[in-house]
């Protein structure tokens, strides 16, 4: 549940998952930019960080998440994986943000874990 501060707060059994791809649009400032985040995510209680794709820049994400202290941390090479994985790990009560460039179509992954027809960034 998000706090009026953007801070998340732990509902009753759940868990706090982010799945996180690649900010394409940041130049010649993306690398601390993917770090930064995996700090962030620690300072706001994630429980669980998941990094989409096999770029340097995620795995520096998930680096920087862990040391900063994000206690579960695991990537996925793509959109399938990690839903395979989110299929395998979540229990009712869980919140999930998803975030990524368009580029990324993270959206594919919430579209299976909801049982909704998987799209790409032409289909309508």
């Amino acid at each position: 549940m998000a706090e009026a501060n953007g801070g998340t707060r732990q509902a009753e059994g759940g868990r706090t998952i982010a799945v996180l791809g690649e900010m394409l649009e940041l130049g010649d400032d993306s690398l601390e930019a993917h770090r930064e985040i995996g700090r962030y995510a620690a300072e706001q209680g994630v429980e669980i960080l998941l990094g989409v794709g096999n770029s340097p820049n995620i795995k520096q994400l998930v680096l920087h998440a862990g040391a900063a202290g994000v206690p579960n941390l695991a990537l996925a090479a793509d959109n399938e994986t990690a839903a395979d994985f989110l299929e395998k790990i979540l229990v009712p009560g869980d919140r999930v943000l998803m975030k990524a460039s368009r580029g990324g179509m993270l959206w594919q992954i919430a579209q299976r874990l909801t049982g909704q027809p998987v799209t790409g960034i032409g289909d309508h």
